[in-house]
């Protein structure tokens, strides 16, 4: 009499449970063993991710940067990542010096070759350990023998070598690569790269040409210019009467000059001018040029108190008359344009903004900046819609030496650059204002400094610093403007 269903049924599962065992002893060991490799160019570590469309993977995440060769035909790709660099090999190759490639691809195909055949056997001795362990555990008197589950598991783990054998070592010409990359910093002539016909000569040519740009990218940092005792000012806007971020501003200026392109207060009432008055004190010197949210009134008392008020016909005197619009200001020379939008004391301070300026302002400022940009530095706006004409007409017509906007208005924290000008936005030193403070996402603090060259002026770098009011978070990042 036969055995009943049941049973057939058990020694069906305890087969396909030691089955799957083994399948899963060997996918773990396949996406978990990695080696370290060293070749003449730096050190390599080899990888394998499977569940992906067969591929060989060669990767730089130094700078993002990788190629994509199909020539695996099992779901994994064999990943190659660069992971330390020679030295003495990639600055010989920036100072024009020859480069053996033929020796390194016969040095990573070796690598290559040992790190599967290594992996082959790992590979299976994982898969055959853990169906062996399986099989050991569910052992019992209704199911298979042990010799029937042993040994589904030593003919699933050689057959996992024999596919690992057929399938995943790379075949055929290598020679089509698709690259990708994802940093900001990668070669532009990868465009033109992925067009190019793939034959040998031009390979080698492509693979000169990354080490060259891999050699620039570790050299060419001890050659920029160093900032250390570079001169450097803050830039900061929108306060909107938030006080309590004055001493924020005050430490990061440290004693040093202090831009304020526009919104210092709400309405620019007398009470609102006395209560921020003392932000005058944050900088040597404080200067200033009006926002949408300020007026007259604020204007002629940070004068009072001390700040330098740029307008678009000169600099603020306390009798009300203006000076000259260029001002020199810690080595450099200035100017500034009050926002066309100020309130004005004898309106009542009411709210005159537009959000998009009209064009006869936009092209009044544009013929402003004509007449004062050769003997200017630094322009003061706080709309940076007021400046888009201007900056078009630059951009076709770029200055004769480096011009730096700085700006508001946005509450953004924003660097943008085009030849010989750059634009600057720190954001919101008030975050947004102690209104916006209640909100359930309150804007960030936010502030900027420039480091810059005086004499012949030149900005070096631009640091942007934001923090989170809700957390107390802070972020910076600093991009170099020199190179």
């Amino acid at each position: 009499m036969g055995a009943p269903p049941l049973t057939h049924a058990r020694r069906a599962l305890t087969l396909l449970l030691v089955f799957l065992a083994t399948l899963a002893g060997g996918y773990g060991a396949l996406a978990t063993f990695a080696q370290t490799k060293q070749l003449s160019v730096g050190e390599i570590r080899l990888s394998v991710s499977p569940g992906h469309k067969g591929a060989l993977d060669v990767y730089v995440p130094l700078v993002d940067w990788g190629a994509r060769f199909e020539a695996i035909r099992l779901p994994a790709r064999l990943r190659v990542d660069l992971r330390t660099v020679d030295r003495d090999t990639v600055t010989r190759i920036a100072q024009g010096g020859t480069f053996d490639v033929r020796r390194v691809r016969l040095d990573a195909r070796d690598a290559i070759a040992s790190y599967l055949k290594s992996l082959i056997g790992i590979t299976m001795l994982a898969a055959l350990s853990l169906g062996l362990l399986v099989a050991f555990a569910i052992r019992s008197r209704t199911g298979p023998r042990l010799r029937w589950t042993a040994g589904l598991a030593a003919v699933t783990a050689i057959g996992i070598g024999i596919a690992l054998v057929v399938l995943f070592p790379p075949r055929g010409q290598i020679d089509r690569p698709q690259y990708y990359a994802h940093g900001a910093d990668i070669p532009r002539a990868l465009e033109a790269v992925d067009t190019a016909q793939r034959s040998t000569r031009v390979l080698d040519e492509e693979l000169d040409a990354q080490l060259v740009g891999l050699a620039r990218l570790v050299t060419e940092p001890a050659n920029r210019a160093s900032l250390s005792g570079a001169p450097r000012l803050t830039v900061a806007s929108d306060l909107h009467n938030n006080a309590l971020t004055i001493p924020i501003l005050e430490r990061a200026a440290a004693g040093g000059p202090v831009l304020f392109p526009g919104d210092l207060t709400d309405r620019g009432s007398p009470l609102e001018a006395r209560v921020v008055r003392r932000v005058v004190r944050t900088g040597e010197p404080f200067v200033f040029v009006s926002g949408n949210h300020d007026s007259d009134t604020l204007e002629r008392e940070l004068v009072r108190a001390g700040a330098i008020v740029l307008t678009e016909d000169g600099r603020l005197n306390a009798d009300g008359s203006h000076g000259d619009v260029v001002q020199e200001v810690a080595g450099l020379r200035v100017a500034g344009y009050s926002d066309p939008f100020e309130r004005r004391s004898d309106e009542d301070y009411a709210d005159r903004y537009h959000p998009i300026p009209t064009p006869a302002m936009q092209d009044r400022f544009t013929s402003w900046l004509s007449a004062v940009q050769d003997r200017v530095d630094v322009i003061m706006v706080h709309e940076p819609a007021l400046i888009e004409p201007a900056l078009a007409v630059l951009r076709d017509d770029p200055p004769s030496h480096p011009l730096l906007f700085v700006v508001g208005h946005t509450h953004k924290a924003a660097l943008a650059t085009q030849p010989g000008v750059t634009v600057v936005n720190g954001g919101s030193i008030g975050g947004g204002g102690t209104g916006n403070l209640a909100e359930d996402a309150p804007t960030n603090v936010g502030i900027a400094r420039v480091v810059y060259a005086t004499g012949s002026f030149r900005p070096l770098a631009a640091d942007r610093v934001s923090i989170d009011p809700s957390s107390g978070s802070a972020t910076a990042r600093r991009e170099r403007l020199d190179e």
